[in-house]
């Protein structure tokens, strides 16, 4: 039996890096790591070169422009990589029949501001920044150009390798304030599940050996504000710091945050596929991943 030829996009990423480690233990698996040194998905004419000497089955984007404020600013930047990039992978993957697997985000909702339990993949997404806006505009060319595809939506990232354009993760951030900081100030109204990207890949490499293509949520269970993912950080790391909760009007961002992002898997346990845990359970992992604890 051949083996699955898997392109990872972004295989240096915070995720992409988790990606790599729990596929190669997969011996079914073959894999291709490819850094933006490697591929420029912004152009079409690098997709089919570098890909096509590949010859995936399944190809997964995890390239992102995610700095959310920025892209309040770097509009044209933020569809060109979030959106038109991934139709150019669409395209390629619908003319060769690959699969395409897209990470999305829960920031394609929060227009609702009364939402106060975990969104359903059937919900209407109404995104509040341009960052959201162009991550779900490359989830609609997805959808419309491919037949086989996955999108998954997930949820406050942290993993071992931080992420290259912010320098690291919340985790990281937090824990950098605390020793420089005799008080650190965080928002406590913003709610969502922050999620271990070693929890997601495994949540990925089990969802693309079926073929039960469409949309997913895949976030940590549970939710908390970003105040409360910080208390816990500090609780477990036994760091003393005076941690302070504050309102999302005291801290402006140029880019406008839900409220509630919560997502609830909902197609994935009802294909009793769901092998997400509860965010403390990934946070706690990290922390010994990292010998934090």
């Amino acid at each position: 039996m051949s083996k699955l030829r898997i392109a990872v996009i972004g295989a240096n990423g915070q995720l992409g890096t988790d990606l790599i480690k729990v596929f190669s233990k997969d011996s079914d698996i073959q894999l291709f790591p490819l850094t933006h040194k490697d591929i420029d998905i912004v152009d079409k004419n690098t997709i089919n070169q570098v890909i096509n000497r590949i010859k995936p089955d399944i190809v997964i984007n995890t390239a992102a422009y995610h700095r959310v404020n920025d892209c309040e600013t770097n509009l044209e930047k933020a569809f060109l990589i979030n959106a038109f990039a991934q139709k150019n992978l669409a395209e390629y993957c619908s003319q060769q029949n690959s699969v395409l697997v897209y990470i999305s985000t829960d920031y394609v909702f929060g227009l609702d501001r009364k939402k106060t339990t975990p969104y359903k993949e059937t919900d209407s997404p109404g995104p509040l920044n341009v960052y959201g806006l162009s991550k779900l505009t490359g989830e609609y060319f997805t959808r419309y150009i491919c037949k086989k595809y996955f999108i998954l939506r997930s949820s406050g990232l942290f993993g071992l390798k931080g992420s290259s354009l912010k320098g690291g993760n919340f985790v990281e951030t937090m824990l950098k304030f605390a020793h420089e900081k005799m008080n650190v100030r965080v928002v406590n109204d913003q709610f969502l599940a922050p999620t271990y990207t070693v929890d997601l890949a495994k949540q990925i490499h089990k969802l693309i050996k079926t073929d039960s293509y469409g949309i997913y949520h895949a976030s940590a269970l549970g939710e908390c504000s970003w105040y409360t993912f910080a208390k816990e950080i500090f609780k477990i790391t036994n760091t003393k710091v005076h941690l302070i909760p504050i309102t999302s009007k005291e801290y402006y961002t140029p880019a406008k945050r839900p409220l509630y992002s919560v997502l609830g898997n909902e197609n994935l346990k009802n294909l009793n596929l769901n092998i997400m845990p509860d965010w403390h359970i990934g946070l706690k992992n990290y922390l010994i991943e990292k010998d934090y604890i």
